[in-house]
């Protein structure tokens, strides 16, 4: 994974913030409060893909057979994608995580 060079404050409040990216619907939570700092701005965007991933897969359950399949391998995906987040987050780093930060960057 590559790591993003970004400015941040370092405060606990961005850490805080940028940690609510990755718990599911509350990644607009930084995008609302603290959206001029890169740092939390960066993680948010990331957050906001995995959950729109995790929204996605469960209207795949009306699927029959190949949805609950489908189902399955994302939120193994997200959970994954959110830990590896919250790690980074932990580790106040910024890393770019595969899948999600070509679609994160376009927003």
């Amino acid at each position: 994974m590559n790591t993003a060079v970004l400015h941040t404050t370092g405060t606990l409040r961005s850490r805080i913030l940028a940690s609510f990216s990755y718990l599911g619907v509350l990644c607009f939570v930084p995008l609302i409060i603290n959206g001029e700092d890169e740092y939390v701005y960066f993680h948010a965007k990331q957050g906001l893909i995995i959950w729109m991933w995790g929204v996605l897969a469960a209207f795949s359950l009306v699927i029959p057979g190949l949805g609950k399949v489908f189902f399955s391998f994302s939120m193994l995906a997200v959970l994954l994608l959110s830990v590896v987040g919250l790690v980074s987050v932990m580790l106040d780093k910024a890393w770019k995580l595969p899948v999600v930060y070509p679609l994160a960057s376009r927003i």
